[in-house]
């Protein structure tokens, strides 16, 4: 009998005591909870798709963010009312400076591309072949540089993003089968034209070194200048001569590069393209100036994209992201609607799944 009442007295003070303890926690739960703004919800109660997708979105709207402060200024430091008069006069004083930097930036890449410009059209101005060549030569220098620089920063630890120095490589294995294809037409018959193309070459990198590291984004548009005028020069080219050319047969560099078999470096270089989703068809040299041209056209987007600090990614870490999806989403085929199925997937957020 004593030993009954004893368990009764020793169980209910237990349980008292478990209580008291449920009920300080609870307390502490409560107080925590207002003095924290938000709630937490542990990562095992989420599925981790859901998780996963969340954080995408959000590096996406950060990505936003800095698009817009980085090349609207001015919609950034409009005063709206709520900001002081000190606040609004600093922000719109930053904002005035850096918009007069980038034009003299830009001032300054225009004059020196029209300089070399005007030199080239006074030398070869009836030497079609000669003039690419020597643009070629100049035109594959800047990414030459830019890894330069990048695998310096590497170096130090400043600064590591993989997807700079493989686009880069890919765009300058690119300018390269150019180059390739113009000594196989004969535009390097010249000694004057070989030393004028790889003196130049030499000066320009150095140059586009120290510009690159002053200011990347006035090299990314001095670059885009010099696409630029690449891309118009093609263009007239074959506007020109376009029948002619279609009676020439395509170079045996050109048919290679273009519709060999391993094409992932040639996929890389167009950013603003999925994987796959351009297989050129080369059966004579008019088709290969046409996807010339259209190659300087993809690096111009890709100079433009780069002038924003941070923006620049390998087309394929899309791709590879979408293949590495939790929610198994593998393309059924190799083209670019299976990879743009999974990529709309990949980068939908969890509300409208819901």
């Amino acid at each position: 009998m004593a030993v009954s009442i004893s368990s009764t007295v020793y169980t209910t003070t237990v349980s008292a005591s478990a209580s008291s303890i449920k009920e300080g926690a609870h307390r502490k739960s409560c107080s925590l909870t207002k003095q924290i703004p938000f709630s937490f919800t542990p990562l095992s109660s989420r599925p981790r798709k859901l998780f996963r997708a969340q954080a995408t979105v959000l590096q996406e709207d950060d990505k936003k963010v800095a698009v817009e402060e980085s090349f609207q200024p001015k919609s950034v430091c409009v005063d709206d009312g709520k900001g002081t008069p000190g606040e609004s006069s600093e922000s719109s004083s930053s904002s005035g400076l850096e918009s007069w930097v980038i034009k003299l930036e830009q001032s300054v890449n225009v004059f020196l591309t029209d300089s070399v410009i005007k030199i080239l059209d006074t030398l070869y101005h009836d030497r079609d072949y000669a003039r690419f060549f020597v643009l070629e030569t100049i035109a594959r220098v800047p990414y030459f540089a830019f890894i330069s620089v990048l695998h310096l920063y590497e170096s130090f630890g400043w600064w590591r993003q993989a997807d700079y120095l493989k686009v880069h490589f890919a765009e300058s294995w690119n300018e390269m089968h150019h180059l390739l294809i113009m000594e196989e037409l004969g535009g390097d018959a010249w000694w004057f034209d070989r030393f004028l193309a790889q003196h130049i070459a030499v000066f320009y990198y150095f140059m586009i070194v120290f510009m690159y590291a002053l200011s990347p984004r006035m090299a990314y548009h001095f670059s885009e200048c010099v696409e630029s005028h690449a891309f118009e020069t093609y263009d007239k080219f074959i506007k020109a001569k376009g029948e002619e050319l279609k009676k020439m047969p395509a170079p045996v560099v050109a048919v290679k590069y273009y519709t060999g078999g391993d094409l992932y470096l040639f996929d890389e270089f167009q950013t603003s393209r999925v994987p796959n989703s351009r297989r050129p068809k080369i059966e004579n040299l008019y088709d290969v100036f046409v996807n010339i041209r259209e190659d300087e056209g993809e690096h111009c987007k890709t100079m433009k994209a780069c002038q924003i600090h941070g923006n620049l990614r390998s087309p394929h870490s899309f791709q590879e992201d979408a293949i590495e999806d939790d929610s198994g989403c593998i393309p059924p085929r190799a083209d670019c609607e299976g990879i743009v199925d999974c990529m709309k997937q990949s980068f939908t957020s969890p509300q409208a799944k819901e």
